[in-house]
């Protein structure tokens, strides 16, 4: 269920949301960002994802945010289950005077590059990188960097 702006913004100014995090792998260990071109986060580069609707089970939350964020359809069972983190903004979607609280569960996907037809709508630019790369680079978010900081620790991005 798609919410109108006004619910949507008591939602955000009053409650958590959920969100899906996609921390796609290609075939040459490379990950995927794009540049946000919206709030919060805009500007920087950030891993695909995006919330879970209410009355939408996470296996169709993946499916969905996987079709509109990376232009294939994945299930759920095709990604590895990264973990949970928590995101704080000072902004939020609209501009207005609140935060925004995200619980995240993060997702991780092996992928070929050319099964994806990366859309524009929320990045207006794609690129591919290895993981100590995106950890150490001030224009990736730090709630994206943190996918790798946290990981390099053993040398390499694993479960």
């Amino acid at each position: 269920m798609f919410l109108d702006h006004e619910q949507f913004s008591t939602v955000v100014r009053l409650t958590p949301l959920i969100s899906l995090d996609l921390i796609v792998e290609n075939e040459h260990g490379e990950f995927l960002v794009g540049k946000r071109t919206n709030r919060p986060a805009q500007g920087y580069w950030f891993v695909p994802g995006g919330r879970v609707l209410k009355d939408e089970s996470l296996e169709q939350a993946f499916s969905r945010l996987t079709l509109a964020e990376l232009g294939q359809g994945f299930c759920l069972s095709d990604a590895q289950f990264f973990g949970i983190w928590q995101h704080f903004y000072e902004d939020n979607f609209s501009g207005r005077d609140f935060s925004t609280h995200y619980v995240v569960l993060g997702f991780r996907l092996r992928v070929r590059k050319e099964e994806l037809n990366l859309p524009v709508q929320q990045h207006d630019a794609y690129c591919w990188r290895k993981s100590s790369a995106l950890a150490q680079d001030e224009e990736v978010h730090y709630n994206t960097r943190a996918y790798f900081n946290e990981t390099l620790q053993d040398g390499v991005l694993g479960l």
